[in-house]
């Protein structure tokens, strides 16, 4: 008997998702974005078995429905839902990176008869739109599913046999866990780089060469203030509460360096940053959450060529970059070459690639 799968919503996180489930076998993947644009390009690149331009007869078929859309538009799908055509076992999925108001709907439609278990897939990549689709985005990512209060076991047992597809580590966690969780260590995040670069530009105003110094330790603890201002303003408006509560924990942080710095303690200045950096090397580095760039600097010697000399060494080796760049000022890091790489293991392997051919000296990040 063949699963019908219906994932709505063929973005990045859509599109690698139906991308894994047309792994899982006796599975038939259906299709549906709201841009003709889009749903032409999955059928160019084969995002699903079949794209479909009308929502709720392939919803009718469905034996999964899953939402790869932003939180206000699944909300919105979700408020339609109830009264589409579904099959009474229908299981119904999301893909937010916030859960709290998607639970709060999810509860309604158990009360109709329909089983709602939210899902967010901790992974994502620099580039967006289902031309970045790929079927092993979330190998080794968190996936968590935030199933309601007393969820029949069977309907969670189901939907995880369908997304085990996709490789990930699959994790269940209360809804409001998640949100305290994630608020921590990706939205709060976001607000800080944000409020740095923002700090920046007003410095610029008396101090004009303090962007071209923005290299280095400050590049790389603002990249994620250069995402998608749409989506982070729908994220920390839904996730506004936990927010707010972080930003008060910082303070009272903020409060306590400035306390240490003004008493000019040598011993506790240094402990402050010695346990900082204890607890951040044990931080686990392969975990997928989010999307993580593995960095090679490598310091090259400046004659024409030598860029290109280095990435057909890669080339000819078949490693594959996702960016490169060069880096100026060279205060907190050793090398002028940033390459980086979706993987520990494909920077491990350009860095013995570089070694066995060249003399440059290197430094991972």
């Amino acid at each position: 008997m063949t699963r019908n799968v219906f994932v709505i919503g063929l973005g990045l996180i859509g599109g690698s998702i139906a991308l894994s489930c047309q792994k899982a076998p006796n599975t038939k993947v259906y299709g549906f974005d709201i841009y003709e644009k889009t749903r032409q390009q999955a059928r160019e690149l084969n995002i699903v078995h079949e794209v479909v331009d009308e929502v709720m007869q392939a919803a009718s078929i469905a034996d999964i429905i899953i939402f790869g859309t932003p939180v206000n538009a699944t909300l919105d799908w979700l408020e339609k839902m109830s009264e589409w055509p579904l099959k009474k076992t229908v299981i119904v999925t999301d893909t937010g990176s916030t859960k709290g108001l998607i639970m709060e709907k999810g509860a309604e439609l158990r009360k109709k008869g329909i089983t709602f278990i939210g899902g967010h897939p901790m992974a994502g990549s620099h580039k967006s739109g289902v031309q970045a689709a790929k079927t092993h985005l979330f190998e080794n990512a968190y996936y968590i599913l935030t199933p309601l209060k007393n969820e029949d076991e069977e309907h969670i047992k189901e939907l995880e046999e369908l997304l085990k597809f996709t490789l990930a580590k699959m994790v269940r966690v209360d809804a409001q866990e998640h949100d305290h969780m994630t608020a921590v260590v990706s939205h709060f995040p976001h607000i800080v780089a944000a409020s740095l670069v923002h700090q920046l530009d007003s410095e610029q105003q008396n101090y004009p060469m303090t962007s071209m110094l923005a290299a280095g330790g400050f590049r790389d603890v603002t990249r994620i203030a250069s995402s998608n201002p749409l989506m982070w303003k729908d994220i920390v408006l839904q996730n506004k509460d936990e927010l707010l509560k972080q930003l008060t924990s910082w303070q009272v942080e903020m409060d306590r360096v400035k306390s240490i710095l003004q008493n000019s303690h040598e011993e506790t200045i240094e402990h402050y940053f010695a346990s900082a950096k204890e607890v951040r090397d044990k931080l686990p580095i392969n975990t997928g959450a989010f999307y993580t760039t593995y960095d090679l600097y490598v310091d090259i010697p400046d004659y024409p060529g030598v860029i290109s000399e280095l990435t057909g060494y890669l080339a000819e080796e078949q490693i594959s970059i996702t960016n490169i760049r060069v880096v100026e000022a060279r205060e907190d890091v050793f090398g002028i070459l940033v390459i980086s790489f979706q993987n520990a293991d494909d920077r491990d392997k350009a860095q013995k690639c570089i070694s066995n051919r060249t003399k440059y000296e290197m430094y991972m990040s």
